[in-house]
Order: structure tokens, then C-alpha cells, then sequence
């Protein structure tokens, strides 16, 4: 087929980012230099055979775990990041197999631990070896944000990420914690993404939708911050089947309040997830948008 890159494809079904947001609200990050990623997200081809499983032992029991990357950070020392708690580690290569032993027994962590986390970590995936996408996107949208982070003395501490899952939306970003999805972000978006968040306000042109909600509701939640100038929005009513969706919301704004009705629907489009299955051509996928938006009486 002619086209190379799956989140061109993405684009031009028009396949929207909103109903997309879904992610792990524990996370588990370890620095890792980005040449040495294999293809799978939590793995590197210098990893010890015990770590990889400890690796795959924690992420079986809910974690997600990401390898995250810097040109900075030193060979053979380790920065670790867990997610929600925000808690932030350095750990020096031979002593990481002992640090998650410590960890997973509920044992101190005082050795390696750092100061409580003041910024929320922004990832940007750039795993080349996953999708193609990531490389050519995900590269130069992480080069902006930390340009602009650095220059501008943002709230932000910025890392290259393995797979975050939606390589059709590339660049992916993530922000942890708590999580908030983002997808197609260019370099051009950088500073006004990154200047939006510093506000606690959501970048509506790549939002994905809060992870805490169904896909039909961050359809809606997008809609809804649309709609309104960054209100409080709070979830009163969701009932209907798998193809339709009647929600209620309720928004507040400086003083200001009232009800959203809103109605979501399933349409289809063809997408490709992923460059490695172009060859096999694109497929039906069910996504979420809004038919009906409509003030009510508070």
C-alpha cells in the first residue's frame, strides 16, 4: 500500500485522538540507554537474564514498566521512578536486581531513594525499534520539549520512553503523575503543550482523554472541555449499550456552573495500529464521537 507511516494513515481516516487515553495508573520507569532497547518495552538486549524476569514478574502483576532514556544520565547508573507515589531513584547497575527485591518486600529504600519528585516526568516515545513512527515523529517532538523546558524553566523533567501504546498517534506523550495521554504532538505544539499544562490545563489538540474514564466518556470529556473554557467537569450520568452512550456532566468555571448532555456513538474507520502491519493493509476499527451536545438547567 502507498502509505509508509501508520500515523499518516491515522490522520487522514480522520481517527480521533479522544476515547484513546487508557493507561496504567502504577508505573514503574527505569533509565536504560535507548541502543540498547529491544522491541518489547520493558527489555534491553544488555539486560541479565534476572532482571528481565523480575521485569516480567512485576508488569504481570500490574505495573506497567517502561524503559526511559537521556543523554545525560551516566553508563551504568540508573534512574527509577515510581508512578503514582512519585518516588524517584538512583541505582547503580549491579545493585538493581537487589533495589527491586527490596522494593517488592517492602523493605527501605533509603540507600538509593531521592528527594520526593516536585515535577511531573514527561515521556515521549521514541522506540524506533517498536514503530517507525516513533523514530521519525517521537525523535524531534522530544528535542522540542526538552528545548523548551530547559529554555523556559518549565515544570517538567522530559525523557525519551519506550512504547506508550498508540504508535498511530505519534509523537506520543505522557504525563505521570497523575496521568494525562497525549498523542500527534508536533515540535511546532511543544511550548504551547507544555505552557497549557503549566497552568493545569489540558492541550486540547492532542488530548487523549483522562485514563480514569471509559473511552466513550473521554469522548465526551474532550467534547465538553471544547464546549467550555477550562471547567471542572464532574461525571454525573452514563447509561446506554456498547454503540451509544447518554452521559451527563456537570461543569464549573469561576463561579459559573450548569449540566452537559451529551451523547457518544461508535463510527467506524480504517486504520493501521502500527507500521509493522502495514503489509497486511488497513482494518475496521470502532471509535467513539459525539452526535449530540447540549446545555441543560443546572
Amino acid at each position: 500500500m502507498s502509505h509508509v507511516f501508520c500515523s499518516d494513515l491515522s490522520r487522514e481516516q480522520d481517527d480521533p485522538l479522544a476515547g484513546s487515553g487508557a493507561h496504567a495508573e502504577h508505573n514503574l520507569l527505569i533509565s536504560w540507554p535507548r541502543a540498547k532497547w529491544t522491541r518489547k518495552a520493558r527489555q534491553a538486549s544488555d539486560m541479565p537474564d534476572g532482571l528481565v524476569r523480575t521485569l516480567e514478574a512485576i508488569a504481570a502483576e500490574g505495573r506497567r514498566v517502561n524503559l526511559i532514556h537521556r543523554h545525560d544520565q551516566p553508563d551504568g547508573i540508573h534512574r527509577v521512578f515510581l508512578m503514582p507515589e512519585r518516588r524517584g531513584f538512583v541505582v547503580p547497575r549491579e545493585a538493581l536486581e537487589a533495589f527491586l527485591a527490596a522494593w517488592q518486600s517492602g523493605e527501605p529504600l533509603t540507600a538509593w531513594e531521592e528527594e520526593t519528585l516536585e515535577r511531573d516526568l514527561l515521556l515521549c516515545c521514541t522506540h524506533g525499534k517498536k514503530d517507525k513512527c516513533c523514530a521519525r515523529y517521537g525523535y524531534r517532538t522530544y528535542k522540542a520539549l526538552a528545548r523548551e523546558v530547559a529554555t523556559h524553566e518549565l515544570p517538567f523533567e522530559v525523557w525519551e520512553s519506550s512504547h506508550l501504546g498508540g504508535c498511530r498517534f505519534a509523537a506520543s506523550v505522557i504525563l505521570l503523575s497523575p496521568v494525562r495521554k497525549y498523542g500527534r504532538i508536533t515540535p511546532e505544539q511543544a511550548r504551547p503543550f507544555l505552557e497549557a499544562e503549566a497552568r493545569g490545563q489540558r492541550f486540547l489538540p492532542g488530548y487523549r482523554g483522562d485514563a480514569r474514564l471509559t473511552p466513550a466518556q473521554q469522548c465526551a470529556e474532550l467534547a465538553a472541555l471544547s464546549r467550555l473554557s477550562s471547567p471542572r467537569l464532574t461525571l454525573l450520568e452514563d447509561r446506554g449499550d456498547e454503540h451509544r452512550r447518554h452521559q451527563r456532566w456537570h461543569w464549573e468555571r469561576e463561579g459559573e456552573r450548569g449540566l452537559l448532555r451529551i451523547v457518544c456513538e461508535t463510527t467506524t474507520v480504517q486504520r493501521v495500529d502500527m507500521c509493522s502491519d502495514l503489509g497486511e493493509g488497513p482494518t475496521d476499527s470502532l471509535v467513539w464521537r459525539v452526535s449530540e451536545l447540549e446545555a441543560e438547567e443546572a
